[in-house]
């Protein structure tokens, strides 16, 4: 056992007024499964490159260990995979590359076939195997899921279920809850560490906030009770001093030093009041920091005139002489939440381009019903670039309410000034779903709308579906997702 200390870390970037970190301070056992979590552009990438010395901090960062990163970067995809590999860690043994492998049931034939002709999933189960022969090292594995069926990420789970000595980054909630045993979490104003998976944090924080929203309740009563109290004791007391040079009813000189006395006890007791209300209002203002803020979004689907929207009746598709999928029947009616399922290869993002009118090369019977309007997020953000205002008028949506929806998830202000090519992979993806929720459809279809989305935003998005109803098909190997939202899951 050894540990990693981080030491009043600070750090913005050039040019930037705010800083990511200030004053952050925890400590880290080696041996533990961290995993990471924050809304998304909070900064956990950021913390991995400055772990990895990549920018000057202020602070300190001591640790007997060395970090590595996931995912490494592939220079020559065209190479043979065991090339790959070599080039990454050329001082690996081979029988402890075929014992990871094998845990992660990868065939050793891959070995021998260019990196780029391997599936998304065999290239990342791939590069982890080739991260866990690092020896002496403390990895820093971001967001593995992305690209990975359902299959696959609960095999990677428990995969990493049997490791140890790494931060994971991932916002996949039942992936989390299956191989971490403390989580670190990059809140609004500092970073912590809880022992126990996800659940157990999320119901933490949960409780914390309701605490948090009580006492805030309770100060605030607690703080105007005081101000009128404070308020009624002064103007006694400014009563009573007038009434130092005058007369009694009866005529009598009043009592001069009784009556300045008693003034001086009311100004007293006024003080104190004031004390214990300005003690309340900073009691009040440590409260609150922390509490994400997930207001409710809106969608605007409409009807369509027939109940029935789409149907596939032995439906195979070809990529050439490739037979992607084969008689696949569903269809889709007026208010189901559709998952499509299925091992990556299986032809789901085929059938969702089949729907969405692109041309593909089939067999069978697909029908679709006319001026059948369809809002579609695809899986590629490549394409974003400019700024959300020029955006929102090419696409013909609403600017306030598409800006709106970005505020909701999250998008502080001054990301509206910044060119959407600058943006996160979560933050681009959210570009991505709130034009789908301005634009007036019929049926929704989102081909892995969640890939780089944080966790909060992904239960407001369940909250929304749940609420609204609109008819969805989806692709999303997020199991609690898929779980919460499908009324009928087609699995190919």
């Amino acid at each position: 056992m050894s540990l990693i200390n981080v030491t009043n870390l600070t750090f913005a970037y050039d040019g930037s007024y705010d800083n990511i970190f200030e004053n952050v301070s925890f400590q880290i056992d080696t041996n533990w499964r961290l995993g990471f979590t924050g809304r998304n552009g909070r900064g956990k990438t950021t913390f991995f490159n400055l772990l990895l010395g990549k920018y000057e901090y202020t602070g300190n960062t001591s640790a007997s260990v060395s970090f590595e990163y996931f995912p490494f970067h592939v220079v020559n995809k065209e190479n043979i995979t065991l090339d790959v590999i070599s080039d990454i860690f050329p001082d690996y043994l081979h029988w402890k590359l075929m014992r990871e492998l094998s845990l992660l049931e990868v065939s050793e034939d891959i070995l021998y076939r260019p990196f780029d002709s391997l599936s998304y999933g065999e290239q990342t189960k791939v590069l982890l195997a080739t991260l866990f022969l690092k020896e002496n090292s403390f990895l820093l594995i971001d967001e593995p899921t992305n690209h990975l069926d359902i299959n696959a990420r609960k095999l990677v789970s428990d995969y990493l279920d049997t490791k140890s000595g790494f931060i994971l980054v991932s916002h996949d909630r039942s992936f989390l809850d299956n191989c971490v045993d403390h989580i670190i979490s990059i809140n609004k104003t500092n970073i912590e560490i809880q022992k126990g998976n996800f659940s157990c944090w999320w119901e933490n924080k949960k409780r914390q906030d309701s605490f948090e929203l009580a006492e805030n309740a309770r100060l605030r009563k607690d703080i105007n009770r005081l101000k009128d109290s404070a308020k009624r004791t002064s103007d006694w007391s400014y009563e009573v001093e007038k009434t130092k040079n005058g007369t009694t009813n009866s005529g009598s000189k009043l009592d001069k030093g009784y009556v300045g006395h008693k003034a001086a006890k009311m100004m007293k007791r006024s003080k104190s009041i004031e004390n214990r209300q300005q003690s309340a209002i900073d009691e009040k203002s440590k409260l609150l920091k922390n509490i994400e803020h997930s207001d409710s979004l809106k969608i605007s689907q409409i009807t369509y005139h027939k109940n029935r929207l789409a149907e596939l009746e032995n439906v195979s598709i070809f990529y050439g002489d490739t037979m992607v999928c084969k008689d696949v029947s569903f269809t889709i009616e007026q208010g189901e939440r559709i998952a499509l399922i299925g091992k990556n290869g299986s032809g789901k993002t085929s059938i969702i381009k089949l729907i969405c009118g692109e041309d593909i090369n089939y067999t069978g019977i697909f029908r679709k019903g006319s001026q059948l309007k369809i809002s579609h997020v695809s899986q590629d953000t490549s394409h974003l670039q400019g700024n959300l205002t020029d955006y929102a008028v090419n696409n013909e949506i609403d600017e306030s309410l598409f800006k709106s929806i970005l505020r909701k998830l999250d998008f502080s202000r001054v990301q509206f000034e910044k060119d959407m090519s600058a943006f996160s992979g979560g933050q681009k993806k959210k570009v991505l779903i709130a034009k789908s929720l301005c634009e007036k459809a019929h049926l929704h279809i989102w081909d892995e709308p969640l890939n780089f989305i944080d966790i909060i935003s992904r239960m407001q998005i369940e909250e929304l579906l749940l609420e609204y109803s609109p008819t969805l098909l989806f692709v999303e190997h997020d199991r609690e997702f898929y779980k919460n939202i499908a009324t009928k899951i087609f699995e190919l």
